[in-house]
C-alpha cells in the first residue's frame, strides 16, 4: 500500500436518537455496494454508542471520489436519520486536491500525508 496513493475517509455519523438499529440496518448495504469497488483497500463500521465511525481507504482520490457516488443513495438515507459530525480526508497533497471541489460543502478537515513506513 504505497501511502502517497492511499486516500482514507474518516467520517462519524451522530445516529438520531432511537434510530440506532435502523442506521446498523444499512451497514450491510454500504458493505455490499462497496465490495464492487476494486481500488477500496479497506472499508468497515465501528460503533460507540450511537456514534457510528465508517473506516475506510481507498487507491488515489479517483477510487474514493467513485466510492462516494457508488454510495450516495445509501448515505443519503444514512444521514435521514444521522449528522455528520465530523469529516476527516487523509492522503497526499496531489490526491486530496482531487477531492477537495466535490467534497467542500462537507467541510472536512484535510490531513496532508507527510511522511510514513510502507510496507
Amino acid at each position: 500500500m504505497d501511502p502517497e496513493k492511499t486516500v482514507s475517509i474518516h467520517p462519524y455519523f451522530q445516529v438520531n436518537e432511537g434510530k440506532v438499529e435502523e442506521f446498523k440496518l444499512l451497514l450491510p448495504k454500504f458493505i455490499e455496494k462497496t465490495k464492487t469497488e476494486k481500488d477500496c483497500l479497506f472499508y468497515d463500521f465501528t460503533i460507540n454508542g450511537s456514534i457510528i465511525f465508517c473506516r475506510e481507504a481507498y487507491v488515489g482520490g479517483e477510487a474514493a471520489l467513485h466510492h462516494l457516488d457508488n454510495v450516495g443513495e445509501l448515505l443519503g438515507k444514512a444521514l435521514e436519520i444521522s449528522e455528520l459530525i465530523r469529516l476527516e480526508i487523509h492522503g497526499s497533497a496531489i490526491e486530496i486536491d482531487k477531492l477537495r471541489e466535490s467534497l467542500a460543502d462537507l467541510n472536512p478537515d484535510w490531513f496532508v500525508f507527510d511522511n510514513g513506513i510502507e510496507k
